[in-house]
């Protein structure tokens, strides 16, 4: 028993809502390789001030939520199985989506990227097929 343990609530932490989830699978992805600097925040609020999910919501809040989210796991990596709590397919496929397209914006695909994206088809249940088809949209967009 450690010494908080007597102000630790016993009821389990609040699920976490879609707007946070989507917004922790953009910053996994932009985090992919260990780290989160300035720049990949931004990008991510980029992408955040796009998506009817945020619209009348603070990034700062979101942002806030997103951080104790990922406390309730012992590491970074481990937090991509909150995922799973995102509440229907459709959701669950724009969340794929968007962490497809953080990893294509970011110029080339790193084995961290991949390996998270791929967790993440699988946490997320995105069939192979509609896996690739993303892949193959967003490939047309980053073509050089």
């Amino acid at each position: 028993m450690g010494l908080l343990s007597m102000f630790r609530s016993d009821k389990p932490a609040k699920k976490a809502s879609d707007d946070v989830l989507l917004l922790h699978t953009m910053l996994l992805m932009a985090g992919a390789d260990g780290y989160l600097d300035q720049a990949e925040v931004e990008t991510v609020e980029a992408y955040f001030t796009q998506l009817p999910e945020f619209e009348g919501k603070a990034f700062q809040d979101i942002y806030g939520e997103a951080k104790k989210l990922v406390a309730r796991f012992p590491n970074l990596r481990e937090s991509v199985k909150a995922l799973s709590g995102l509440s229907n397919e459709k959701v669950r496929k724009k969340a794929f989506v968007l962490a497809a397209d953080l990893a294509m914006a970011s110029g080339d695909v790193d084995e961290n990227e991949d390996e998270l994206l791929t967790a993440m088809q699988r946490i997320l249940e995105i069939d192979d097929g509609t896996a690739q088809k993303v892949l193959e949209v967003l490939s047309m967009k980053y073509a050089r």
